[in-house]
């Protein structure tokens, strides 16, 4: 199971979380990250798209979670109370597009969509070994505290299990490929 390596609250994250009887959200949104994850330990040499899967895998068999594919919060969900968390999961995108994600979750925190956010990036050390420009924690942070600190934000880091076959990649440059016929 992918080990959490590094979490930062920002703006009294566990008051709020506490308060608004949201604790086994936070832990159901972390319990995602319960799958094998072993890489190869080679820079950059190693896909993110099964990871997002997996990741995004486990949201929809915990049930309840919203997933929105586009233009909004990855994934939300409210407790029987009407709080409501707010994830962004990052491993899959460029590292600028966690400023997307910030900006996603300090818009909903200020007009009261969601009561508290989280950002799940892989740790410094994993996206050594991941595509490049993955998202990491330094970027999140970089964001978070540029813009969104002053929110209920948390940022979660999270490290692979070992070492393993590398993860495939997604195929993106057709340059290789024969040209079409006219």
């Amino acid at each position: 199971m992918p080990r959490i390596t590094d979490r930062r609250e920002y703006n009294g994250f566990n008051r709020i979380v506490e308060r608004h009887g949201l604790a086994g959200l936070v832990e159901e949104a972390l319990g995602t990250l319960d799958f094998q994850l072993l890489v190869r330990q080679e820079r950059h040499a190693n896909g993110t798209r099964d990871l997002r899967r997996q990741i995004d895998r486990g949201f929809a068999d915990l049930g309840g979670w919203t997933k929105v594919a586009s233009g909004g919060i990855d994934w939300t969900k409210s407790n029987d109370r009407g709080a409501k968390i707010g994830v962004e999961v990052q491993v899959s995108s460029r590292s600028d597009l966690v400023a997307v994600d910030v900006m996603h979750l300090q818009a909903s925190l200020s007009t009261g969509v969601i009561d508290v956010g989280i950002i799940i990036v892989p740790d410094d050390t994993l996206s050594r070994f991941l595509t490049d420009r993955t998202p990491n924690l330094r970027t999140a942070v970089k964001y978070v505290e540029q813009w969104a600190s002053d929110r209920p934000v948390s940022i979660v880091a999270f490290r692979h299990d070992g070492p393993g076959e590398a993860l495939p990649k997604m195929v993106t440059n057709l340059s290789g490929l024969p040209p079409r016929r006219r």
